[in-house]
């Protein structure tokens, strides 16, 4: 009976001396790596318009153009939505992620665009500006680009291509002038895009 009181002193020694093992020594490397400061979120930049894009723009002040950045494709180049056809950036079928878009146009009143991004939520909104370019998403990241709001004057239409749905409704700018694509909260991604303008 005596000998129980004894082994668990030992055993609770030997635990403690095991913890103490463990700790880190004054000047030595600490056991558990201190938490990295999170890394900033890296600007994505839309590329220069091709000389085509430029040449439609020219001709149609109410063109829209539109770019995706592609997983393992990258930058796809820019296609323009004029006279009403449609422009379609990023792929279907082949289940490829949206990274990022760029936005070009010289329409009255712009457009705006506010991408939701896998892990980071809803990045701030960007305008297209005197250069009448934006770029929404991120680029070098690997992440998915799950949703878009655009909000332009009446007559830009837009859809999304969402991994696992497959083309969602088109919607046009109206009185309020925002569309929103994708989905939220279910982590799929926009793998491509419709603009009409």
């Amino acid at each position: 009976m005596a000998k129980i009181p004894h082994l668990l002193r030992m055993a609770a020694l030997t635990g403690l001396l095991v913890s103490v093992i463990g700790l880190p020594v004054a000047g030595g490397p600490a056991s558990a790596a201190p938490a990295a400061p999170p890394s900033p979120v890296a600007t994505v930049r839309a590329p220069a318009l091709s000389p085509a894009a430029v040449m439609v723009m020219r001709r149609d002040r109410d063109a829209v153009c539109v770019n995706a950045h592609v997983q393992n494709v990258g930058w796809q180049g820019w296609r323009c939505s004029s006279n009403r056809r449609v422009a379609v950036a990023g792929t279907v079928g082949r289940s490829l992620r949206l990274e990022a878009l760029a936005v070009s146009t010289r329409r009255a009143g712009g457009l705006c665009a506010q991408a939701h991004v896998q892990n980071q939520g809803w990045q701030r909104t960007k305008c297209t500006g005197r250069q009448g370019n934006l770029a929404v998403g991120t680029q070098g990241r690997s992440l998915r680009l799950e949703a878009l709001r655009l909000s332009a004057l009446p007559g830009v239409c837009a859809q999304a291509h969402v991994a696992s749905v497959g083309w969602q409704g088109l919607q046009c700018a109206r009185r309020t002038g925002q569309i929103q694509l994708g989905t939220v909260g279910r982590s799929l991604s926009i793998e491509a895009v419709r603009v009409l303008a």
